[in-house]
């Protein structure tokens, strides 16, 4: 097990970690959490011997492998499948003296280097390094190119790739998720729960986080704090602890109100009750943890819009590219105030195109693309951050936006994200890419944007700053489009979805997890063998009427029981009508009526949850339906 016994961690001027203790169990998966500047990858450092305490004692057991991803990637010639496998030293060094051997013609020493490189998995490492590049988005092609050929962020993949396929009994993972779109997120998330090994987990991703994790070490005021359970249950608990401030209980009556609005924008839509069920799940479970942000350094809203003209965009059988060659085609999208969309689809699908489209960086190659006058588009792209001006100061950069302004109300406004006293006042050239993507949404913000296009905003963004955005796009009155791997943003921001796919980009039908489960069922027809078993049309028509009759009979007893549960949820809800008119009535709150009033509110009480348990009855149903309709769809195809 690693222990930390009293540690002391100085770095320059700055006391990381004081007097604090730690044990971390053999096969424990811990999440490392708290603010930036806290000493969490410091302490990655410590354990990897990069660093050594000033005060106290700390251990790893020896022998043990430790796996991490490193943080540069040289422009090489080699392949990335080889630069992978590269990774695994002890195979490469086996591998170049069973060369010697052969070159010897050592024959005792071949028979054994061969036992030692079978014993290692070396004879299957191609097939794994192959399988750890695919999860991570690289195609067969792309595995043979250079590694000079990949972009940064692709490149950190490759350094992903070579810590995992590392045989280890540690990994040490510092933000993973940095520079992954959404289906390698799901991905990465399977293999590290599938791995056997101790993980310690540095991410601002929560549901990554809560996926994973069974342990949180909280680094807070010098202190290793341990709770036991995920991110959720450990924000539940510190909440607990900080109930009984009043400004925590005043900010999180705040952010319930503006939660409460945007619930109340698509509960009761008949045509999305499983997505509007699962976003109502996420907005209760949010609720119940805001206590633990009310200390919180960000704060962050947006400023209502000049104008919300209707509608902003009009799209109809648009199609969008890059030089000659089309991207995305027939784009029909009609963009009003309001409108809440979260983009999904796999890497190169397009969506950054239509992102790009919408800013107006690409022009349509055909089709009709109108755009209202009024329309103020806010954009944030990671590479708008190279157009930051690195001489000049937080305060600067919004003056120039703002120039009749007065200061302080320019830095009391910087304040909200994090820029205070002398940062405002600061060159923005060595902010870390955190800070630099917090200055763009906070210049983004006080042009009072009507349509707001956000493409991977949370990268570099630490978990307090992700839930200041969150909770500010719950009051945006414009419309919006967020392209993101973060699916709490998505979860708690979105209430409709696009898929882009195959050139087109149509409106899904589900939530996250069925977007999941479509990757999932894409991935596994991908991997169909290509020989069928050849059947005559007469014989596809025969297996097709069996199959429809064989659905209706599966279908009839459940479609049944749902007819059932909506009548009574209309006889419920009419009642419920009923009741509240009566409650109105202040008569009832007399004296000589308080039995009427007792039990006009048992009635209500009892209803309330008669018609919620009955929703969530129709809702399974219909999940039930819906499985039967895609494996009878499934056998057909």
């Amino acid at each position: 097990m690693i222990t930390i016994t009293q540690a002391q961690l100085i770095r320059g001027t700055k006391t990381l970690l004081d007097e604090t203790s730690l044990t971390i169990y053999p096969g424990h998966k811990v999440g490392l959490v708290g603010a930036n500047g806290t000493g969490k990858s410091s302490l990655l450092a410590l354990i990897l011997g990069h660093l050594s305490l000033d005060k106290g004692e700390f251990s790893v057991p020896a022998g043990w492998q430790v796996a991490t991803v490193a943080q540069e990637t040289p422009a090489l010639e080699v392949s990335a499948i080889e630069y992978v496998i590269d990774g695994d030293r002890e195979y490469r060094q086996l591998e170049q003296a069973l060369h010697q051997a052969q070159l010897d013609d050592n024959g005792h020493d071949i028979a054994l280097l061969h036992g030692k490189i079978d014993a290692i998995g070396g004879y299957s490492i191609q097939s794994r390094a192959a399988s750890l590049l695919a999860g991570l988005g690289f195609s067969d092609t792309e595995q043979k190119n250079p590694v000079k050929s990949f972009s940064g962020g692709w490149r950190m993949r490759l350094n992903l790739a070579q810590a995992l396929l590392c045989r280890s009994e540690l990994l040490l993972l510092d933000e993973p998720t940095n520079h992954l779109d959404l289906d390698t997120m799901y991905w990465l998330e399977g293999w590290i729960k599938a791995y056997q090994g101790t993980l310690i987990l540095i991410s601002h991703d929560r549901d990554f986080i809560d996926a994973i994790v069974d342990e949180i070490v909280h680094v807070e005021h010098h202190k290793l704090n341990y709770y036991k359970g995920n991110y959720s249950a450990f924000e539940r608990i510190r909440a607990e602890r900080m109930a009984q401030q009043q400004v925590a209980f005043e900010r999180q009556q705040k952010e319930r109100a503006h939660m409460q609005s945007f619930v109340d924008r698509f509960r009761y839509k008949a045509s999305k009750a499983k997505q509007a069920q699962s976003r109502l799940k996420a907005l209760e479970r949010m609720a119940d943890l805001l206590p633990s942000k009310a200390d919180s350094p960000f704060y962050m809203a947006f400023r209502a819009p000049d104008a919300l003209p209707n509608p902003l965009v009009k799209m109809e059988q648009v199609s969008v590219g890059y030089n000659d060659t089309p991207i995305l085609n027939h784009v029909h999208l009609n963009l009003v105030p309001g409108a809440r969309i979260g983009l999904l689809g796999r890497n190169g699908a397009g969506k950054s195109t239509l992102i790009k489209l919408l800013a107006e960086q690409l022009k349509p190659m055909s089709g009709v693309y109108e755009t209202n006058p009024g329309l103020n588009i806010g954009y944030f792209a990671q590479h708008q951050l190279e157009f930051l001006r690195l001489d000049d100061s937080p305060l600067q950069h919004l003056v120039r936006l703002a120039p009749t302004h007065r200061e302080q109300e320019l830095r009391d406004f910087l304040g909200g994200y994090g820029f205070n006293g002398d940062m405002a006042l600061a060159p923005v050239r060595p902010f870390s890419g955190g800070e630099k993507a917090r200055l763009v949404l906070a210049l983004l913000v006080w042009q009072r944007p009507n349509l707001l296009l956000l493409d991977e905003p949370t990268n570099h963004l630490d978990l307090e700053m992700r839930h200041a955005l969150t909770m500010a796009l719950q009051s945006f009155e414009g419309a919006m489009i967020i392209v993101s791997h973060d699916r709490h943003l998505l979860r708690l921001s979105c209430s409709d979805y696009y898929l882009v796919d195959q050139g087109e980009v149509r409106s899904f039908d589900g939530d996250l997890d069925d977007y999941h489960q479509w990757l999932l069922d894409a991935a596994k027809g991908a991997n169909k063998s290509e020989s069928v078993v050849d059947a005559t049309p007469a014989q596809d028509k025969k297996l097709q009427k069996r199959l429809e009759a064989e659905l209706r009979q599966k279908l009839s007893p459940l479609k049944k029981i749902q007819t059932k549960l909506e009548k009574a949820q209309q006889q419920c809800s009419e009642r419920l009508s009923e009741l509240e008119n009566m409650l109105a009535d202040t008569s009832l709150y007399d004296a000589d009526n308080k039995p009427k009033l007792t039990q006009v509110l048992s009635e209500r009480t009892t209803l309330t949850q008669s018609l919620e348990e009955s929703e969530m009855e129709w809702l399974e149903l219909q999940e039930q339906i819906e499985a039967i309709e895609q494996s009878v769809k499934a056998e057909l195809s």
